[in-house]
């Protein structure tokens, strides 16, 4: 039986996104070592999900993001990270999977896999990393970006929507595959009706 999960506010789309970019470093780090030794001349870069070119949750103060958001936003999540951040995890993994979507299949156990790994990262990395999500711009990175990349996005991510992400990312790089997997939440490559399509789109790709 599905549980409902809490409504996601700015705060906690913030800290899901410092937890994005920890899980997806893993991802690129195991795909390029599986390049590596398939292909010793692979000039790759495998991204295993979209990633958001010009956070759109980065401080109001900024003058290049007009819709961004108040400092105190930022305050309330570092606060959080200080109190409660195993229920706050426990919580997080709904949204994460889709599992409050109807007719969701992603386990119990893939959720509590979920808070497991959110709990190994450490108070201060996760704490200076909603300084570093708040306030750096990853567009002027992207536009480097010059080898063949795969970017993948699901329609329905409620962590970090795609219109701020994959949309964005896959105009400012050039050259780059844009796939988007309809009704496919933020954890798509773990969720048992997407992961076979994503594990052939990604090897696809790595052997192209």
């Amino acid at each position: 039986m599905n549980t409902p999960a809490p409504t996601l506010t700015p705060t906690t789309r913030v800290l899901a996104w410092c937890l994005h970019l920890l899980i997806i470093g893993l991802l690129v780090l195991a795909a390029g070592r599986a390049l590596a030794d398939s292909r010793a001349d692979a000039g790759k870069i495998v991204a295993a999900a979209a990633r958001q070119p010009r956070p759109g949750l980065r401080q109001r103060q900024d003058p290049h993001v007009a819709d961004g958001l108040p400092i105190e936003v930022f305050d309330d999540i570092r606060q959080g990270v200080l109190t409660d951040r195993s229920q706050y995890y426990k919580d997080l993994s709904a949204p994460f999977y889709g599992a409050n979507r109807e007719g969701s299949t992603i386990s119990q156990g893939t959720r509590d896999e979920f808070w497991l790994w959110s709990m190994t990262v450490g108070i201060k990395g996760a704490y200076d990393c909603i300084k570093a999500f708040s306030e750096t711009d990853t567009t002027e990175d992207l536009k480097k970006v010059d080898v063949p990349t795969l970017i993948v996005h699901g329609d329905d991510d409620q962590i970090v929507p795609i219109v701020s992400a994959g949309d964005k990312s896959s105009k400012i790089v050039k050259g780059a595959q844009y796939k988007v997997y309809e009704g496919a939440p933020h954890g798509l490559a773990t969720v048992p009706k997407y992961a076979e399509i994503f594990n052939r789109d990604l090897l696809e790709f790595a052997r192209s």
